[in-house]
């Protein structure tokens, strides 16, 4: 037995409670001596004699009868609780830190985790949900949900989600007030619902596109937030264009709360990757994450 305090403590309960050697060195499945040894080496490091030896018996000094009250229970503790993660042979435990877009949530999340965890309870899965660019590294995240050119090229990804189009949207009742517009430039006179981005601040210009020429449109509006279900609840509610994924509203647009406005000039996107570092760093955890995803995105493909 290597000596380390806790080993040692560990030593010392069990003889404490058998009050013999050999019944202690039976339970813990070493031998009398090294057992003896790690029990010397205990009381060399606090000080002072834990157990009185006799030929015949063992008893505890003052001061082992206080280690064993305050020690033991907390030691019995921690023993049971890893009885209780320990895996069994072939088993996949552990937790998965994961940073995602809200769009993540329904489109993904919301049936890829409930999957994920029926075939592997024992595995905890904390979703950040921000639409910020954030490094997965530096904020020790094992795997993130991005937009394919939001992901940096050293990194390995899974497509999650088929291409789709980012959309302008509107509510019926803005687009009988305000018009319907026809062009990109016409955003410039709209009220829009606006999105800031995380790093500088600036307004999120809207991107358009048909055929070779694209736009990048300044837009402005009477609400700024980066809640996309806020997002989608002023676009409904009338406050203002919308600009979002088309999986993202595709409910409202087929129950005529939304309506797509400038559709020719609705740019396509490769749709939603799961990331995460070089394959030699997968823990057991994730690589039985990706296998499910990859399962999960197949079946909607």
């Amino acid at each position: 037995m290597a000596f380390t305090p806790l080993n040692s403590l560990n030593a010392f309960l069990v003889v404490a409670r058998h009050l013999s050697y050999a019944a202690a060195a039976r339970d813990l499945g070493v031998s009398t001596s090294a057992l003896s040894q790690s029990v010397r080496q205990l009381e060399e490091r606090v000080g002072v004699p834990l157990l009185i030896r006799t030929s015949r018996s063992v008893a505890l000094t003052g001061a082992g009868h206080r280690l064993l009250d305050n020690a033991g229970p907390a030691v019995e503790q921690a023993l049971e609780a890893l009885k209780h993660v320990k895996a069994q042979r072939g088993e996949v435990t552990g937790r998965i830190r994961l940073t995602v877009p809200s769009a993540a949530v329904t489109l993904i999340l919301a049936e890829l985790i409930p999957r994920f965890l029926a075939k592997y309870p024992k595995v905890e899965v904390e979703a950040h949900v921000d639409d910020r660019l954030v490094n997965s590294v530096a904020g020790e995240f094992d795997a993130g949900i991005r937009l394919i050119e939001a992901i940096d090229r050293d990194m390995v990804h899974v497509r999650l989600t088929p291409p789709t189009r980012v959309v302008v949207v509107g509510a019926p009742s803005y687009l009988e007030e305000r018009g319907v517009p026809t062009k990109p430039e016409d955003l410039l006179h709209h009220d829009c619902v606006c999105i800031r981005r995380g790093t500088t601040g600036d307004p999120w210009a809207w991107e358009l596109e048909r055929g070779k020429k694209s736009w990048r449109v300044p837009v402005r509006g009477p609400v700024t937030t980066n809640d996309a279900e806020l997002m989608r609840a002023m676009a409904v509610a009338g406050v203002g264009l919308l600009y979002a994924l088309e999986d993202r509203i595709r409910d409202e647009v087929a129950a005529g709360k939304l309506r797509v406005v400038l559709e020719q000039y609705a740019p396509e996107v490769p749709g939603l990757y799961l990331y995460f570092p070089s394959r030699s760093q997968v823990s057991p955890a994730l690589k039985a994450f990706v296998e499910v995803a990859r399962t999960v995105a197949k079946e909607r493909s």
